[in-house]
């Protein structure tokens, strides 16, 4: 990989993680905000608390060194912000607890640089690729 693009993916990463793990003290301490969204969206407390852990992990792959793992947390990062991001657009509203939009601009960089960070590591998403494929074997075997 070129090492500009690591550099630049390296930072990414680093803001990615940064805001989800921004995040996880008010989701875990019950914060009044966070109390709030998730009561709004019928997902008070267990929705609160999950998204925390998928955060949580997200972030942990995220700033790991091998690319199967950053891959995989990019992945989780963007699959568990787009339900944030729906969640903003459906139900929330983009301005959530007169927060003036904050919330959903996070939302969007998380996602925007996810995104950035699976495909400079896209790569790394062939070994779990590989292990949801069946074997040739197997393969070659239920067809007889």
């Amino acid at each position: 990989m070129n090492p500009t693009l690591a550099r630049i993916a390296l930072a990414v990463r680093i803001l990615v993680a940064l805001v989800l793990l921004q995040t996880l003290f008010f989701k875990f301490t019950g914060a009044a905000e966070s109390v709030a969204i998730f009561t709004k969206l019928g997902m008070e407390p267990f929705g609160r608390i999950g998204s925390g852990i998928a955060e949580a992990i997200a972030s942990v792959l995220l700033l790991m060194r091998t690319d199967r793992w950053i891959a995989l947390g990019a992945l989780q990062a963007l699959l568990v912000i787009t339900g944030a991001i729906l969640s903003h657009l459906t139900v929330l509203g983009i301005e959530v607890e007169g927060d003036g939009g904050l919330l959903f601009a996070l939302a969007l960089v998380v996602f925007f640089g996810s995104g950035f960070v699976l495909f400079v590591h896209r790569h790394g998403l062939a070994p779990w690729l590989a292990k949801l494929r069946p074997s040739a074997a197997a393969q070659s075997s239920s067809t007889r």
